[in-house]
């Protein structure tokens, strides 16, 4: 009695399983990080920001949660282990109250053809269960209404063991699938301009053949051609018999000898179509690109109408709605039409289908089809996809991972991403988020703030807290926070325009209209109003690119002096890539130390006959331990400088090959300009490389290692080579810090003030404010959008505040 008296008087003691609030990191070491230190609070948003390559994605993604996964998949046993990515400890002393991590990153989502927002959603998946419950006339199982399954018919025979008798059936086997047998499932079929592929005045001995990386010496191309047998190796290919151009073109494969190898002989056609156009077009190298938008024609399939369905598939209705004409709705009628159906039979599965595709609205992405090619969004609308899965998880304690969320949406829409960060924490989630937009950093609960600088410079926290501390602790991020652009007072004078005529791109409303030349242009408007419809759309069907749904080619030739377009596809590379490989400025220093020592310039490439034989050039040696991560140790023969020894003792200006690519952009560009090794060549490489902020980068760091920032900054470096008259830009704000975001509207108004046209399509305030010209589309998204609401200066946007952009510009500047 005492004891329950004298307990009812004391505080409830802290349960030990309470005391678990914080994600504590002690010595992280990954990539630029400085053995740093820090506790972030769990159950809260916190926002990671700083320059770009400060180590943020370090901290965040290459950190915590690369360990979180890692430990999750060391859960499993060793035999699912080793179907599973294997990844290694962070460089970190101690990593303490970690919780599962999903990441939803910037990835782009798979450019296979196949791949749709639907398939990616397991949107589809519902709708062909929808369709083949309910759907008149009854045609099948939800295989028939999959694009991506044909139909199969077999018959044979089968014999079955038991014991000692044997017993013989005839079997028949039949699937219905939902494929169009025309164009396989893909929507398009491709149209091959021979005259592209090769010569038909020479032979194949002298060389006809035109496809970009067919050597005269290559068994698998060339040569397979000259000596299957099939052909006259020295006849004109214009001089062919009907059956040896059907041999040349179209034969099946067949199984040839050349000088004693096993070979297979394909048809030239079938052969270009599996070994190229088979190919995501988004990994293709520039020259195979260029060659694919000059050689193939894509058109819609005639068979099914682009729809990739059979007729069978396209015939069955729920409400005069077949499931081709619902993948092609905007997905904010398809939800409505969703909801008008009541069947109690299906009861479940329509009201999942409701959810995910009121999700799709919720997160502003309801201007989006089903049947929308998943390799079309942009990183930021596929990071958004991505989201669309969690959104009314039963999942609590959960750590989400989110890399600039707000990438690609216009201010009206960051605050709906806002509220959704918050609902994810508010449920009881650790939310992280990469971020440089001050609307997203107002309402951290806590603000990690990594720097000072970038690269070697970066890599330290140079301030933990709240965001009103943020504001005072005299940081970069803190002095840009409130910073506001102002409008500018004066305006430059076009010297021409760019007339677009009908423009009707995807949801584009016979859109008229001159963009200026001679100015910064910015185009703008909200997620999904037809911004690259009608810039990317426009200029690149003089490329051919458009109809192949290939972003701009690099230079369009016919309008001035040519367009280069700078899209916002990742740039690709692996450990032995680097910012000198990449820019193509190892090749001038190649040939500079090969003229300074009377060698050969391969003796200068890590990729080639310079190479550290033990390492191949890699500079360390890896070690695969199957299910465990591999083991990567610094090459002892070459000490992880990746040339041979001898390849060392040559010296251009008093340094070797691996002293030159450990200097930084700044010191090379010294060291080739009035230094010791003057380079005109390497110099002007630098020099593009400095103007994009980049002086702090090492020439032989590896891609791998960059930040998303820097490879857009990157990217644009080796654009800013290529000859035109105008430049167009899809948000190179990408991955910029606020203070960035100032170097770069120095390099626009450099590029303009050279005489060079600049059009930007663009969000950011402090761009749009920066403009000569503004050109507004809207004034929603999808088919609420594709028209034009505003043209004119920002002085007379903000002055009219007639549109949403106009509402928020008015708003930034303080107007």
């Amino acid at each position: 009695m005492s004891i329950a008296a004298r307990t009812d008087t004391q505080s409830p003691a802290l349960h030990v399983a309470d005391s678990h609030g914080l994600i504590r990191v002690h010595g992280a070491r990954v990539n630029n990080l400085k053995d740093i230190s820090v506790e972030i609070p769990k159950r809260r948003l916190t926002v990671f920001t700083g320059v770009s390559g400060s180590g943020k994605s370090s901290l965040v993604f290459s950190t915590i949660a690369a360990e979180s996964q890692r430990m999750i998949n060391e859960t499993y046993s060793a035999f699912v282990q080793g179907f599973m990515p294997t990844l290694a400890r962070p460089e970190v002393d101690v990593l303490e109250g970690l919780t599962t991590a999903i990441i939803v990153d910037q990835q782009r989502m798979g450019a296979d053809p196949r791949s749709t927002v639907g398939t990616a959603t397991d949107a589809n998946a519902m709708l062909r269960i929808l369709f083949s419950r309910l759907g008149q006339p009854h045609i099948g199982s939800p295989n028939a209404f999959a694009f991506n399954v044909a139909s199969v018919r077999a018959s044979g025979a089968i014999t079955v063991e038991r014991g000692a008798a044997t017993k013989a059936k005839a079997v028949t086997f039949t699937r219905t699938g939902g494929m169009c047998t025309r164009c396989e499932g893909r929507g398009t079929v491709s149209d091959i301009d021979l005259t592209q592929l090769y010569d038909d005045s020479k032979s194949i001995a002298e060389g006809a053949f035109t496809i970009p990386g067919w050597k005269s010496d290559s068994f698998w191309t060339v040569r397979v051609y000259a000596e299957s047998g099939l052909l006259d190796p020295n006849k004109p290919i214009r001089k062919y018999t009907k059956k040896e151009m059907q041999d040349f073109l179209y034969r099946e494969p067949t199984k040839v000898k050349v000088e004693g190898v096993n070979l297979t002989y394909e048809g030239l056609i079938p052969k270009i179509q599996k070994s190229i156009l088979s190919k995501d077009k988004e990994a293709m190298q520039p020259h195979i690109r260029a060659f694919v938008e000059r050689a193939v024609t894509f058109t819609s399939c005639p068979e099914c109408d682009g729809t990739r369905l059979s007729e069978a598939a396209r015939s069955s209705k729920i409400k005069r709605i077949s499931i081709a004409d619902a993948c092609a709705m905007q997905i904010s009628d398809l939800a409505e039409w969703v909801r008008g159906l009541d069947e109690p039979s299906v009861a479940p599965l329509l009201a999942k289908l409701r959810h995910t595709l009121e999700s799709f609205v919720e997160i502003g992405l309801g201007y989006l089809s089903l049947d929308r090619p998943s390799g079309t969004l942009s990183g930021g609308e596929a990071q958004r996809v991505k989201m669309i899965r969690h959104l009314g998880s039963s999942l609590t304690d959960v750590t989400y991972v989110f890399d600039e969320p707000t990438i690609g949406l216009h201010p009206h829409d960051i605050q709906r991403m806002n509220d959704l960060l918050l609902r994810l924490r508010d449920k009881g989630n650790t939310v992280l988020v990469v971020e440089h937009k001050p609307e997203v950093i107002a309402i951290a609960d806590h603000v990690v703030d990594l720097g000072p600088g970038a690269g070697t410079a970066g890599g330290t926290v140079c301030f933990e807290g709240t965001v009103e501390g943020l504001r005072t602790g005299g940081t970069v991020t803190g002095r840009h926070l409130d910073d506001r652009a102002a409008l500018k007072e004066t305006v430059r004078t076009p010297t021409g325009s760019l007339e677009i005529r009908g423009a009707t791109t995807h949801n584009l409303r016979g859109v008229d209209v001159d963009i200026p030349l001679g100015v910064l242009a910015i185009v703008t408007g909200v997620a999904g109003s037809g911004k690259s419809s009608l810039v990317h759309g426009s200029l690149c069907q003089q490329s051919g690119a458009a109809e192949w749904g290939l972003p701009c080619s690099n230079v369009v030739e016919g309008l001035g002096n040519g367009v280069v377009s700078i899209d916002q596809t990742a740039i690709r590379g692996s450990r032995r890539s680097n910012p000198a490989t990449y820019t193509g400025l190892l090749d001038p220093i190649r040939k500079a130390f090969a003229k300074a020592n009377g060698v050969k310039p391969a003796l200068f490439s890590a990729n080639s006959e310079g190479a550290c034989p033990t390492c191949n050039g890699a500079g360390v040696l890896y070690t695969d331990l199957a299910m465990m991560a591999g083991v990567a140790t610094t090459c002892e023969e070459c000490d992880g400088k990746r040339f041979q020894a001898s390849v060392l003792d040559h010296h251009l200006g008093g340094r070797d090959i691996s002293e030159v690519l450990a200097m930084s952009v700044t010191e090379a560009e010294e060291f080739f300009g009035a230094g010791e090794a003057p380079t005109p060549a390497a110099h002007r490489i630098l020099g593009r490389l400095a103007d994009v902020g980049l002086g702090y980068l090492t020439l032989g760091q590896p891609l791998t290692t960059l930040s998303g920032g820097e490879r857009q900054r990157l990217k644009l470096a080796t654009h800013m080579a290529e000859k035109g008259g105008v430049y167009v830009l899809d948000e190179p704000t990408a991955g910029l810090h606020l203070a960035d975001v100032e170097q770069l509207l120095g390099l626009l108004d450099r590029l303009v003030d050279s005489g060079k046209s600049v059009i930007v399509v663009e969000h950011h305030q402090a761009v749009m404010a920066h403009a000569d010209w503004i050109i507004d589309l809207g004034p929603g998204a999808g088919h609420d959008g594709g028209r034009i609401v505003f043209e004119g200066t920002p002085a007379d946007l903000v002055a009219a505040r007639s549109t949403l952009t106009g509402e928020h510009l008015a708003a930034y500047v303080g107007a």
